[in-house]
């Protein structure tokens, strides 16, 4: 490997690493379009640049998640109620969510990325908050709910916390606690997703070189190494700067990804 694509992964994880330690955001909507646009200019088969993005998206947040997790418990932030109560859900929609996409071109894998994460950059832009209005349902709601999280974390390659605080907010869960519950559900989401991709990928013809299934090891390594160092770094940065301001900007950098990753795909 040319050393211009290791310092592309290199600075990707350093961008990826201090975004989600100073707004707490994962790190799937940066490195889905980032990676499938350099995966595209190393010569990757068309056919599976979105799948490898994905899947190697999927195993690098499976650190970051920890480190995350971590954070959150010692604050004691983790409802660990609600995550026993949600995780069965979580598994088997990811799990499931990746034999689904592994099944779709990447060019409507694609769309369906661009469409989630145009509202995902609206939600941030417009500090949409739900008002509590409901208690958290029983055990076989929030196994659906969990499903449903899970499915569409696999098709856009996200810790699911666009979705879970959200929910978490409408059932009257501090937002301190859907946060810090948010982060360890983002685990077994990442792993669920990270075993998906690679069981999906397997043997699949026209992969490059290093990769285990949809997942690229080269950039899975160097991304992971550099965000786990950079993470903190925005941690502590986070009550120093504008974080309101930086949502906004980092909200248009999503969507700018998002279009050129669409260009990427959709380009000749």
């Amino acid at each position: 490997m040319e050393i211009e694509w290791l310092l592309a992964y290199l600075l990707l994880g350093a961008f990826v690493g201090f975004f989600a330690g100073l707004l707490g955001v994962g790190g799937g909507g940066i490195m889905v379009p980032v990676l499938t646009t350099l995966f595209a200019a190393q010569g990757f088969p068309r056919e599976h640049l979105v799948h490898v993005a994905l899947g190697t998206s999927m195993a690098a947040i499976v650190m970051t998640s920890i480190s995350s997790l971590r954070a959150h418990h010692a604050h004691g932030a983790v409802r660990w109620d609600i995550v026993r109560g949600i995780t069965p859900g979580v598994l088997l929609g990811t799990f499931g969510g990746t034999f689904i996409a592994s099944r779709v071109d990447s060019a409507p894998l694609a769309i369906f990325f661009g469409c989630f994460m145009a509202y995902v950059s609206l939600q941030m832009i417009l500090n949409v908050k739900p008002k509590p209005t409901r208690e958290l349902p029983g055990q076989a709601g929030m196994v659906g709910v969990g499903g449903g999280i899970g499915l569409v974390s696999a098709l856009v390659a996200i810790g699911g916390g666009s979705l879970s605080v959200p929910f978490m907010t409408w059932c009257n869960v501090k937002m301190q606690h859907a946060i810090g519950t948010s982060a360890a559900i983002g685990l077994p989401i990442a792993l669920a997703g990270a075993l998906g991709y690679l069981i999906n990928g397997w043997g699949s013809s026209g992969l490059p070189d290093w990769s285990i299934g949809y997942v690229y090891l080269p950039a899975l390594v160097l991304v992971s190494a550099v965000s786990t160092f950079t993470a903190p770094l925005g941690a502590r940065l986070a009550h120093r700067l504008p974080v309101a301001t930086l949502k906004k900007v980092f909200a248009g950098v999503l969507i700018l990804l998002s279009a050129k990753m669409l260009h990427t795909v959709f380009g000749s």
